[in-house]
């Protein structure tokens, strides 16, 4: 049978009750694996929808009312970056459980009028008070910093990122960036399925008396109504959120970090024993830095300088380069072999060399050039996986929101915003609504390391937009979720276009594999062979196959179902050739890519078309 279309709607109080409030352990009939989705008339056949064209401009985020209200501020006359900061500002209130003004923040941005890509490094430092030596004896059992608690936060950089972008490319007022997100905070919003389900879990986590959490009645004031956290469907309001985001709007981006909320987070902190400061959140400030690129067979691919870290996926691209992915065929086996082997000694110089560059200088230039991956390539085999893996050596001289807007100008915004892991730290400021990062994580605590936690320093940082232009015209802003799946994926997605011709929305549905094992920035090591996860959509053939010569073994302990990462991302393309703007999402988050189509003179409701996935 082919699916044409299916349309409907119904009063969520009747869904809320039914099937759209039940979880994968509730309801048997939703942990199908081998269950796949219904047929389409053309394009992939795994292919969730088509993508969302705009010939104006588009936008692409994790939930629909971030989207839908990103298209109204561009239909308002807005720029890009007026629609992401106000899509961001929603998602902290409708995906908390991978952003909010608690985190930080990074940008990739094609300028058109300099014909450019720009880069945003909207990350804050550790507290000035907080010293190694107590890092180190509040260590975990494994010698690593806690996951949670206050140990782990550093100063948030989101507000100031906005605050930067506006300044230079604002066109719209400050304060109506901020209106849509106020009103749904205030008015509430039904529960969309992985924010119910990722809160529940956060819940859990943080009641768990290991994790050293100072206080947790301020996250439950919030979200834990009545012994339990909100279902899908259910109305969540935010007030205090809201409250924080007027102050935010009518101040200034300044607001957070030098008024009343800056007063209030010292506050908390002395409360709890914690030590970020006002001094700390005052010396705070976003910084314009210039992106690293590779070009990979004749696509500019660019990503951000440590402490981020976007050069692994160009490092990994670049040993990619060197093997016949197209001859190897996609989803095959050996593909996926050379792409996991390329990730593995990438990652390895990832754990090794990216570190605030206050701190540590990285050998970039070496890093990115063909020699190097050259060599690197050199050492993978097609019929065995490599062991050990060390980092290169260096010559002489260290969870997460995407998404993305483009306006009828031309410019268009990479942007990517987290807490990192969950909803954070599990720390809320008394009556302020939101939770604090919990990225202080990610420094190590060896001596020598470029990564050692140190005051006033940048940590390790896993959020990384994307970006690809094509003989100077701006290609593909695109991002992945999910820590160290971050560069993973969007390699991924850049092969499956280039190497394999794959259309934006196909490459945003195709099966993606994930590596985890060997070295990481905080000195932990994961293992020398580590676990590769393969999606369910993942070919059969492709799991048992040995692929190339007979004795190509199988990739390591691959798993069968989809792992648990968020790892969705928010593709956005302009054909160089066309005035037209391309969006596309993917599954994996309930993610919402709208184009805008035609002029925002005509009515209501028909400038824009939707492309809704779930």
């Amino acid at each position: 049978m082919r699916r044409r279309t299916f349309l409907a709607a119904a009063p969520a109080a009747a869904l809320a009750g039914r099937a759209f409030a039940t979880s994968r352990r509730e309801n048997p009939n939703r942990d199908r694996p081998d269950v796949r989705g219904g047929d389409r008339i053309d394009g992939a056949t795994w292919a969730s929808r088509s993508a969302a064209w705009g010939l104006h401009g588009a936008a692409a985020t994790a939930h629909p009312l971030a989207t839908q209200a990103a298209i109204e501020m561009l239909k308002a006359g807005g720029s890009a970056v007026d629609a992401a900061i106000c899509a961001n500002a929603i998602l902290g209130f409708g995906e908390p459980i991978s952003c909010g003004i608690g985190g930080d923040c990074f940008v990739l941005l094609w300028d058109p009028k300099a014909r450019k890509v720009l880069g945003l490094n909207g990350s804050g430092r550790s507290p000035r008070g907080l010293s190694l030596a107590e890092q180190r004896r509040r260590a975990n059992d494994r010698g690593l910093i806690n996951s949670f608690g206050a140990v782990s936060v550093s100063v948030p950089g989101a507000v100031d990122a906005w605050w930067t972008l506006h300044q230079r490319f604002g066109k719209l007022p400050w304060k109506d960036l901020f209106a849509p997100a106020i009103r749904h905070a205030e008015d509430g919003a039904p529960m969309v399925q992985n924010v119910a389900f990722y809160v529940g879990a956060s819940e859990r986590a943080f009641a768990r008396p290991e994790n050293h959490i100072e206080e947790t009645d301020n996250f439950r004031a919030v979200w834990v109504k009545d012994g339990k956290t909100p279902r899908e469907g259910e109305v969540f309001r935010n007030p205090q959120l809201a409250k924080t985001y007027r102050l935010i709007a009518e101040g200034g981006g300044r607001a957070f970090y030098e008024g009343e909320i800056a007063q209030t987070i010292e506050r908390y902190f002395r409360r709890i024993g914690g030590w970020i400061t006002r001094a700390d959140l005052a010396a705070h400030h976003s910084e314009w830095v210039e992106p690293a690129s590779i070009n990979y067979r004749g696509v500019d691919v660019w990503g951000l300088p440590p402490n981020s870290q976007g050069l692994a996926t160009l490092q990994a691209l670049k040993i990619m380069e060197q093997f016949d992915l197209r001859g190897m065929g996609f989803q095959s086996a050996a593909a996926i072999h050379h792409g996991v082997e390329a990730k593995r000694l990438a990652f390895e110089d990832r754990a090794r060399f990216y570190a605030d560059p206050d701190f540590y200088k990285a050998p970039i230039d070496w890093l990115l050039s063909a020699d190097y991956a050259k060599a690197r390539a050199r050492l993978i085999r097609p019929d065995r996986i490599l062991l050990p893996v060390h980092p290169g050596q260096a010559p002489g001289h260290g969870d997460t929101t995407y998404f993305t807007v483009a306006d009828r100008d031309g410019m268009m915004i990479s942007i990517i915003q987290s807490n990192y892991r969950g909803m954070g730290s599990g720390l809320m400021p008394d009556g302020l609504g939101f939770m604090f990062q919990n990225r202080g994580e990610l420094f190590a605590l060896s001596d020598g390391h470029p990564n050692v936690y140190a005051p006033a320093k940048r940590p390790f940082q896993t959020i990384i937009p994307g970006f690809a232009t094509q003989g100077g015209e701006p290609l593909l802003s695109f991002g992945v979720m999910g820590g160290d799946m971050q560069p993973q994926g969007q390699a991924q997605i850049i092969s499956d276009i280039v190497d394999f011709d794959l259309g934006l929305q196909e490459a945003g549905d195709a099966p993606r594999w994930h590596h985890d094992g060997g070295h990481e920035p905080t000195g932990e090591d994961l293992g020398p062979l580590g676990t590769l996860n393969l999606e369910t959509g993942v070919p059969a053939a492709t799991r048992r196959s040995s692929a190339g010569p007979a004795a190509t073994p199988p990739p390591p302990r691959c798993a069968r179902t989809a792992w648990r990462w968020r790892t969705d991302g928010a593709p956005l393309l302009r054909h160089p050739r066309r005035v037209a703007r391309l969006a596309g999402g993917q599954p994996r988050h309930g993610l919402r890519a709208f184009g805008r189509l035609l002029e925002s003179r005509l009515r209501p409701g028909l400038d824009h078309l939707a492309a809704e996935c779930r």
